[in-house]
């Protein structure tokens, strides 16, 4: 994923900052605790599509 990209794109639920996890192909929002998939190289930036994380993924 593009940085510059990564860089203007924001959670649609807070408005916080995203990280990408190019392992999984997603957009991580630690804050809102939801993963958004990335796929062909599109972020699907929609709350249901996204998945909830666990704390331990978060690492809590």
């Amino acid at each position: 994923m593009d940085t510059r990209l990564l860089e203007l794109l924001v959670c649609p639920v807070t408005k916080g900052r995203l990280e990408f996890d190019r392992e999984k192909q997603e957009l991580i929002s630690r804050s809102a605790r939801l993963a958004y998939p990335v796929r062909d190289g599109i972020p699907i930036l929609l709350e249901e599509q996204a998945r909830t994380l666990t704390d331990a993924e978060l690492g809590l």
